[in-house]
């Protein structure tokens, strides 16, 4: 795992950090986490009900010709993972947003994924300068370092001090 605030924060029991604790820069990857073919189907049931996700048989004579994650629990998968190593420690963070989601290659029962993120802005909020907004690169990559999922998201985060 990269050394970052993040990381360290989950090490010192998961202390909360504020806004002008997060450097643009700041990188966080996970261990390895294997996706279930059951892992797969349960999710599907529950949220993603096409047979490509959920039916074995069918998805073979899909045009991936397996059964395949649905792209929402990648997603999923990548926060659950991210806040399970301690993520932002206790910081109460808000999620503003999503821009620029894709899905780029198909995950099969048997991947294993990494999740990367990556601070690339930080502002101060004008309206409300007690809390601040936190940009963040997230790349999830298969077993062979391809990315299988992008997405930039946007949270907001409490700020010590108005500026």
């Amino acid at each position: 795992m990269t050394t970052t605030h993040s990381s360290q924060a989950a090490a010192n029991g998961g202390e909360a950090r504020c806004f002008e604790d997060f450097q643009v820069g700041e990188r966080w990857t996970s261990g390895p986490t294997v996706v279930t073919e059951e892992a797969i189907i349960a999710f599907a049931r529950a949220n993603d009900p096409q047979p490509m996700h959920m039916d074995p048989d069918a998805a073979r004579a899909g045009p991936f010709g397996a059964l395949i994650a649905s792209g929402w629990q990648i997603a999923a998968l990548s926060m659950r993972v991210f806040l399970e190593a301690g993520g932002y420690g206790k910081t109460p963070m808000v999620g503003m947003g999503l821009d620029e989601l894709r899905w780029t290659k198909p995950v099969k029962a048997g991947d294993r994924l990494v999740v990367e993120r990556e601070v690339i802005e930080t502002v101060r909020s004008k309206s409300r300068p007690g809390v601040g907004m936190i940009r963040t690169r997230v790349t999830v990559r298969n077993q062979d370092g391809e990315a299988v999922m992008s997405l930039v998201s946007l949270g907001r985060v409490p700020a010590r001090a108005p500026a």
